[in-house]
């Protein structure tokens, strides 16, 4: 399944636990970077007066970043083995810079978090960690590194294992794997390691190559009958006036690529928000026309009846259609200055749509804080939201919009909050749906 597919992965961990040396290590362990660049490296490196190449120079691109020894932006990189291609985000490690965590972590079908063997699970690991489960990301490989500076101990490896196992099952993460690694010496990062006999599981880039990726376990799910088809519609496809032969020029199509599923020519169709249904009469693309279209492929759809559809509709497969609604209870990642208050006005960006929104509650604020604690229980009281605060909020949007449960659609089901005053990004969320009855609106609970 995983063979020749695209893994899209996050890195995450305390300040100095070593995440950028580890992607560095990867970079270079996996021949992902030129001659000259490695060469620039070593000079930087003999610079600093270390007698080694430091690696995490690959990844600390800023001028900042290299002057303080951090990483404090999203640095992302593309690399590949025989095995697949993958997309790499480097996301920072102190608290203040949480936000690029989130950004990160997004569209990860994995992530891999660092804790430095020496001091275990610390709160920023329960940080990390409490993101991943929010965002319901997929996998979580922990990679307790630096196991050099113990004299690669067993025992100090079982106890952070064990720590993560139990933060692990009360945030309700379903996938998780620890590895003894040192990013510096390259122990279990592209290679087994002889210095840890003791551990047998796989490296940090054999697990990024087996495991399935997002696409790869939505398709799973369709093809089990579990799942249809998601289409979000990003721009309506007409014909210039004498720019097709006459009998083309009645051309409708809907543009925009594929969100989950696979689009066959004959799917009945439901368009969200107006509810109307029609059928897939064809697939284009610029090389021409198609039976079915995958998830992530860039398609024209056309349907049997002219009806309204428009930029920022969703089109779904009718057996399990997407539901509207104007109304959100959420947990939101507040992502800027200025502090979120109740009455607060926002622009919801969900797909290609974008709604006015008023806040009309904030019921408290996410303290990731407290060992055991878990998405649930973890809720302290707050009346606004600052920086880096993940809250439970109320939204009453202008118009309805087709949000769904984040925890089965993470393409449809994620959203962003924006300025209405300069259009800035000011918060992240996701959603978790809970269907309606026949007479009840639909409540929903939207999470980061």
């Amino acid at each position: 399944m995983a063979n020749g597919s695209l893994l899209r992965f996050a890195t995450a961990g305390s300040v100095d636990d070593g995440k950028s040396t580890l992607v560095g290590r990867l970079l270079n362990d996996t021949k992902s970077i030129l001659a000259d660049a490695y060469e620039a490296v070593e000079r930087a490196s003999r610079d600093r007066g270390l007698d080694h190449a430091d690696l995490a120079l690959l990844t600390d691109g800023l001028r900042a970043e290299r002057e303080q020894g951090i990483t404090i932006d999203v640095a992302y990189r593309y690399f590949s083995t025989p095995a697949r291609t993958f997309i790499l985000a480097d996301c920072p490690g102190h608290v203040q810079y949480t936000r690029n965590t989130v950004t990160g972590a997004s569209t990860a079908d994995a992530i891999v978090v660092l804790i430095d063997v020496r001091h275990g699970v610390v709160e920023q690991t329960r940080r990390h960690l409490a993101v991943a489960a929010l965002l319901r990301v997929p996998h979580v490989i922990i990679a307790v590194n630096k196991i050099d500076l113990l004299g690669y101990d067993e025992g100090a490896f079982a106890t952070i294992a064990t720590d993560v196992a139990a933060h692990a099952r009360a945030l309700g993460l379903p996938d998780i794997a620890c590895v003894p690694v040192s990013a510096l010496v390259g122990d279990n990062i592209a290679e087994r390691s002889r210095r840890t006999r003791w551990y047998t599981g796989p490296t940090v880039l054999e697990l990024l190559e087996t495991l399935p990726s997002g696409d790869d376990l939505a398709a799973g799910a369709q093809d089990a009958g579990e799942q249809g088809w998601r289409f979000p519609v990003q721009i309506v496809l007409r014909p210039q006036d004498g720019a097709l032969e006459p009998e083309h020029r009645e051309y409708r199509g809907y543009g925009g690529q594929v969100a989950e599923g696979t689009i066959r020519v004959g799917d009945d169709v439901v368009v969200q928000p107006s509810g109307l249904r029609s059928t897939v009469v064809g697939i284009d693309t610029a090389t021409g026309s198609l039976a079915e279209a995958p998830a992530g492929l860039s398609v024209a759809v056309r349907l049997a009846d002219d009806i309204d559809i428009s930029r920022g509709d969703l089109l779904s497969s009718a057996a399990d259609a997407a539901v509207a609604t104007r109304t959100l209870r959420a947990h939101v990642a507040w992502l800027t200055d200025r502090p979120l208050r109740v009455r607060d006005r926002v622009l919801v960006q969900h797909g290609s749509a974008a709604v006015p929104a008023m806040v009309t509650g904030i019921d408290g604020i996410l303290d990731i804080s407290l060992p055991g604690g878990t998405l649930d229980t973890s809720i302290v009281p707050g009346t606004e939201l600052r920086l880096n605060d993940i809250g439970l909020v109320h939204l009453q949007l202008a118009a309805p919009l087709a949000v769904e449960d984040y925890g089965a659609r993470r393409r449809t089901g994620a959203f962003c909050l924006i300025d209405p005053q300069d259009g800035n990004t000011v918060a992240a969320g996701t959603v978790r749906a809970h269907l309606p009855t026949e007479r009840e609106p639909l409540d929903l609970h939207v999470e980061i």
